[in-house]
């Protein structure tokens, strides 16, 4: 089955051309067919369109809207110079998946597209007026373009933190809010983690119910995971992908009382430190300088830059406070795991994370940690480290892929097993 799988920013669309099936999953050779991002939409837009084994594909054209986006992007893989030979019209599109960010309580598991199913995806905007709304519109503009009979089915990033109890998700507030509103942690990238417990399981040929991990999503939007028995047991990002960990342009964990003191201190209204506590804090915020964690660390080696290395440095230490936190809630772990750009692809930042931890059992390879490539993953740890570290590249989109294909074979989502 050829599924097409869409990540509709606000102004952005990303997309990977997958050939899956029952045999494929099993044997672990589902195939990638094709790439992209489409970015600028709405403006002049850059477009990088890839097949496997062919260069990148780069040119800049105007792109009014996401329905301009997809279009483009389903003429491109059936036409002759995408070099797709499974692909010889829009007919060969068996599905298209979709990641949706914020499924609410209503979705533990990804859901065939229909009325129903938009309609609850639109009553969560509010919980993510960011996210939902592009998400529902590249939902839209598939089935104005493929039309009604294209199976689609929704991937939320919420579902994988279903499983956390009642003790991980709610807030101190008052009970009767959280029953009006639905005011409680619900977590995201969800999908990534729950890719990492099954890489991690497939690697140690272990079931479910024994894979008791820490997985750190670390890229331009951070989170952490304690997996419990395979499930996810606790999150960092909560309500909305504001909390936890601090990332390039989001605070983090903040005492919520700064919200009010900005308000009457700065003259700022709530809808502008919302801004600001998602676009201009974090890593940009504490730095003055970028929100790239390369940019930073090439400015503190190369400039012994004091803002730089205090932003990396307040980075690090919140995610050594997560490890150590879910460490002790979860009663120890057998591994920590990286993923996400910056998880895999700075050795650096591993490294500081990692130093301090030896009371905890962890103990760094350096040499390993240095060797891990990026794209590829690897042991990092020491033999004798009683907690394992490992980087893992992260991989949404295939498990989007498989989800996709199991819905619409009218299998679960996510087998037993």
């Amino acid at each position: 089955m050829n599924i097409l799988v869409l990540n509709c920013g606000s102004s952005t669309v990303k997309f990977q051309l997958i050939e899956t099936d029952t045999g494929l999953i099993g044997a672990d050779q589902d195939r990638r067919l094709a790439w992209g991002l489409l970015e600028r939409i709405g403006s002049q837009s850059l477009v990088t369109l890839q097949t496997e084994g062919q260069r990148p594909v780069k040119q800049a054209v105007p792109l009014r809207d996401h329905k301009a986006a997809v279009d483009m992007v389903l003429k491109w893989v059936i036409s002759p110079e995408s070099k797709i030979e499974r692909i010889k019209s829009l007919a060969s599109i068996d599905a298209v998946g979709h990641r949706v960010v914020h499924g609410g309580e209503r979705f533990r598991t990804s859901a065939r597209i229909n009325e129903e199913v938009l309609r609850k995806i639109e009553d969560c905007i509010d919980l993510a007026p960011l996210h939902n709304p592009a998400n529902l519109k590249g939902i839209r503009a598939t089935t104005e373009l493929l039309g009604e009979g294209i199976p689609q089915v929704a991937v939320f990033d919420t579902s994988f933190h279903s499983t956390m109890p009642e003790t991980s998700y709610l807030y101190g507030i008052p009970y009767q809010l959280y029953r009006r509103h639905g005011i409680r942690r619900y977590g995201f990238h969800g999908t990534s983690h729950r890719y990492i417990a099954y890489r991690y399981r497939q690697m140690y040929k272990l079931e479910r119910k024994q894979v008791d991990i820490i997985t750190l999503h670390l890229g331009s939007g951070c989170s952490a995971c304690a997996i419990k028995g395979g499930k996810s047991f606790a999150t960092s990002m909560g309500f909305t992908p504001l909390e936890g960990l601090l990332m390039g342009t989001r605070s983090g964990d903040i005492d919520p009382s700064i919200i009010d003191f900005l308000v009457h201190k700065e003259g700022l209204s709530i809808d502008q430190v919302d801004s600001m506590l998602n676009k201009q804090s974090g890593l940009l915020g504490l730095s003055g300088l970028t929100n790239d964690m390369r940019e930073l660390l090439a400015e503190e080696a190369e400039n012994q830059d004091r803002r730089a290395r205090l932003a990396i440095d307040i980075f690090c230490q919140r995610v050594k406070r997560y490890i150590g936190g879910y460490l002790a809630e979860m009663g120890g772990a057998d591994a920590v795991v990286f993923t996400g750009g910056i998880g895999e692809g700075s050795a650096v930042i591993r490294r500081r994370i990692c130093e301090g931890l030896e009371c905890l059992g962890l103990s760094l390879d350096k040499n390993a940690n240095e060797r891990v490539a990026q794209g590829e993953g690897g042991l990092i740890s020491n033999k004798d480290s009683k907690l394992k570290v490992h980087v893992i590249p992260t991989n949404e989109e295939l498990l989007i892929a498989r989800d996709t294909f199991r819905v619409v074979s009218g299998q679960p989502a996510e087998p037993k097993a």
